[in-house]
């Protein structure tokens, strides 16, 4: 009998040596799962799954042959995207410079157009200038062909702007031709204070 009670003691001592071994060996296979050396989750997943062990996610096989294409698809995308955002920038960029030279623009048109208009403005009065200058002359020059007495008759009815203006063309001109001027013959036979009067303002400038 004392035989019998000594194998029945060692079958509980057998029991729990053999669940130390395997919780052990378990133990040591997760520790070495979580080193990276063995990959046991997967395969114990549900067992893992009754103590509370969480199942490692899914992980991309490494013989995926679609991988490096996805992940050059998405490297492409990334450069697509990056390139259409700098496109819309230089877009940008480009209407605000676009924007801005035609308001430069519009601003030159305005003031050559200004300019336009002052020189037409000019070209009339040196045109009318001209018209003028070419009437005193052609005056000038049938006057000093008359008979003094006859011209100063005419002379003395002009006013007194455009009498000093045929004067001072017909003192030019005898200047330019070398011969005498016939303005102080004309002015003697003036009365005396019309031609007084008339050569006071032949001596002041415009400015006075």
């Amino acid at each position: 009998m004392a035989v019998r009670y000594s194998r029945l003691g060692a079958i509980p001592q057998i029991i729990l040596l053999i669940l130390l071994i395997a919780a052990l060996a378990v133990g040591g296979l997760l520790w070495f799962d979580y080193l990276g050396l063995v990959d046991v989750k997967d395969r114990f997943a549900p067992i893992l799954g009754l103590v509370g062990v969480e199942q490692r996610t899914g992980i991309p096989a490494a013989d995926d042959v679609m991988l490096m294409d996805r992940i050059r698809l998405e490297k492409l995308q990334e450069a697509v995207d990056l390139r259409d955002a700098q496109l819309a920038d230089r877009a940008n960029e480009l209407d605000s410079t676009r924007a801005t030279l035609e308001e430069q623009q519009q601003q030159l048109d305005q003031r050559a157009a200004q300019l336009q208009e002052r020189e037409n403005s000019l070209n009339e009065r040196l045109q009318r200038y001209e018209n003028r200058r070419a009437v005193l002359e052609q005056n000038s020059r049938d006057l000093t062909s008359m008979r003094p007495d006859d011209a100063v008759e005419i002379l003395l009815g002009y006013d007194d702007q455009l009498l000093i203006d045929t004067l001072r063309v017909t003192e030019e001109l005898a200047q330019a031709a070398g011969e005498v001027s016939l303005v102080s013959v004309w002015l003697s036979r003036f009365p005396a204070d019309r031609a007084a009067d008339i050569q006071r303002k032949m001596t002041l400038t415009p400015a006075d």
